[in-house]
């Protein structure tokens, strides 16, 4: 009698693959191949020697393991990724092999040397949440390893997936902490602060005109070329990401193939003499719109609607981006966060404008920089804070720690001149030192190096206005204000607006753009020196010496003289301005 029956066995299952496959492929073929076959032959074989495993099948760029035990799996998992991030130390970023791995632990069927289930499938979609260069495994993983490991997971929840009929709860091994072992003293920013990745694809041409695709094409490559300027992430290049123009395109597939965290699509519709652009921000391991908006405009000047479509779109995602980032760290302990997660978890708790967070977020980019020395960002970042931390958050005193902010601002562009949060944080530095020619300079440099930094604009809008440069400060602040409506540094903004105003003479104007910064951030020293200044040149004197009484309830030091000691005014816009406070009775 022929025995039918299945076999089935309890296993451990690795599923991997490389991350960005077909773009490395499409770059460098036959580079692409040698390497791969090196870091198998090398380091992934032997280490899945080591731990027990049989290797069932590759598949070009995937690999599919068995183990008979789950911690034997995880361990070597850990062990590919880590001695992967080291391989790649010097590698440059857009040619590094990186493995995505998802473990699973589950019943399958045994078909000669091939393995089946949905332990496998299951194994096989949780490699394609992770992250390049990192491990997703299942809970049933997590609760078998959790106590018998030295390392942590972060608890992603539950995921839906393709072909699996039930939401898979995920976990991610934190590689951060399984390398605390490892001597300090070899990590290096290559390998700690690689920069998370998007890849823009071609906005779609709804319109049914075929002389619409180089619009379509247009508006791609241009908001492509932006964000390429934003240092904080890196963007697949164009010929990438037109790989998949045309065709029906599955983001996460996409993103695996390309290797990146985030897709950015959209299309463009055209009605008569009229253009709508959508464009959504998608986070590519849950599927989740991080971000989506229409733009709707006249093709009259196609380059200048390309142009300005292109700046509210690169302004718009650069904040999202920087606040998914920083959700994504939000569940690990500071001692597990990388240099870029600490600078980003620091911005996120900076602009939250309480004191005890923007402190919190203070130190740990202190911490950032003695842990990363050569990490440009955190000193950038760091010197910024502070500065603008003397204005918003502290009392209006110049605290001693800003004397630090001018050597920060400089080390960081030491570091990368390319930075352009370096020169705004060197531009601050020059603005309150009074030295208005090297703060503009600076604050355009930063222009320069990324025409849609929306901060840049703002900064160098706000300096010419203490310089009595209303116009041009104006045209500044405005284009600040437009390119990010939501960002809380608009509270600044708003102040700079009515020192133009007011050292234009139109108080009312001045009045009514305070009280726009109020809304945005209650009890601003220097709006509300603006505030009463400008009441008091409006002829509303006793409206004035009001506001002044309860002024200086929390500020008793103010006067004339501290005004001119702090407060960095070009000559004749102090005096200016120092008409209006004591029209209001300062002394």
């Amino acid at each position: 009698m022929v025995d039918d029956r299945v076999e089935r066995r309890l296993a451990a299952i690795l599923a991997g693959d490389v991350a960005g496959y077909s773009r490395l492929m499409g770059a460098d073929d036959e580079g692409t191949l040698h390497a791969l076959k090196i870091h198998r032959k090398q380091l992934i074989d032997p280490k899945i020697t080591e731990h027990r495993g049989r290797i069932v099948k590759t598949t070009g760029d995937g690999i599919l393991v068995e183990f008979v035990s789950v911690v034997d799996a995880v361990r070597c998992a850990v062990d590919i990724q880590r001695g992967m991030a080291e391989r790649n130390t010097d590698v440059p970023a857009d040619k590094r092999i990186q493995f995505r791995i998802g473990i699973n632990v589950g019943d399958i069927i045994i078909d000669g040397g091939d393995i089946f289930g949905d332990g496998v499938n299951v194994a096989a979609r949780l490699e394609t949440l992770a992250d390049p260069g990192g491990i997703m495994v299942s809970s049933v993983v997590h609760d078998q390893v959790r106590d018998k490991l030295s390392f942590g997971f972060e608890d992603m929840g539950e995921q839906v997936v393709k072909n699996i009929a039930r939401p898979i709860s995920v976990h991610r091994i934190q590689l951060a902490q399984a390398a605390k072992s490892d001597s300090t003293e070899k990590r290096t920013e290559s390998a700690t602060a690689d920069r998370p990745s998007i890849a823009a694809l071609p906005f779609v041409n709804m319109s049914g005109d075929p002389e619409q695709e180089y619009f379509a094409d247009g508006i791609t490559e241009d908001i492509i070329t932006g964000l390429s300027k934003l240092r904080w992430f890196f963007v697949i290049a164009r010929n990438s990401s037109f790989a998949y123009k045309g065709k029906a395109v599955d983001v996460k597939r996409a993103a695996r193939e390309l290797g990146v965290r985030y897709i950015l699509e959209g299309s463009v519709r055209k009605g008569g003499n009229r253009v709508r652009i959508t464009a959504q921000l998608i986070d590519a391991a849950t599927g989740n719109h991080i971000w989506a908006d229409r733009y709707d405009g006249e093709l009259a000047d196609v380059f200048a609607l390309q142009d300005e479509i292109t700046k509210k779109v690169v302004a718009a995602i650069e904040p999202e981006l920087l606040e998914a980032e920083a959700l994504r760290s939000q569940s690990r302990s500071a001692e597990d966060l990388d240099a870029w997660e600490m600078v980003i978890h620091a911005n996120s708790l900076f602009w939250r404008m309480t004191e005890s967070e923007s402190t919190a977020a203070i130190e740990m980019l202190e911490r950032a920089i003695k842990r990363y020395p050569n990490y440009a960002p955190a000193y950038s970042m760091l010197a910024f804070m502070l500065l603008v931390s003397s204005h918003l958050i502290v009392t209006p005193s110049m605290g001693h720690e800003l004397a630090r902010a001018p050597e920060l601002g400089a080390r960081a562009a030491e570091l990368d001149d390319s930075d352009p949060w370096a020169h705004l944080a060197l531009g601050y530095v020059a603005f309150m030192q009074r030295r208005m020619a090297e703060s503009t300079a600076e604050f355009q440099r930063a222009l320069q190096l990324n025409p849609n930094f929306a901060a840049a604009h703002g900064y160098l809008g706000w300096a010419l206005s203490f310089d009595g440069q209303s116009d041009n400060a104006m045209a500044h602040l405005q284009e600040a204000l437009r390119m990010s409506p939501h960002d809380p540094q608009n509270a600044i903004f708003h102040v700079g607006v009515a020192i133009s105003h007011y050292m234009a003479g139109r108080y009312d104007d001045a009045i009514a753009a305070c009280r726009m910064a109020f809304q945005q951030r209650a009890g601003m020293a220097r709006g509300t020196r603006v505030y009463i200044a400008s009441l008091a040149q409006a002829g509303r004197v006793d409206e004035a010496r009001l506001a002044l009484a309860r002024m200086k309830e929390t500020h008793p030091g103010l006067s004339i003289a501290w005004i001119e000691q702090n407060v960095p005014y070009t000559p004749d816009a102090m005096a200016k301005f120092l008409d209006g406070m004591r029209k209001a009775g300062l002394q």
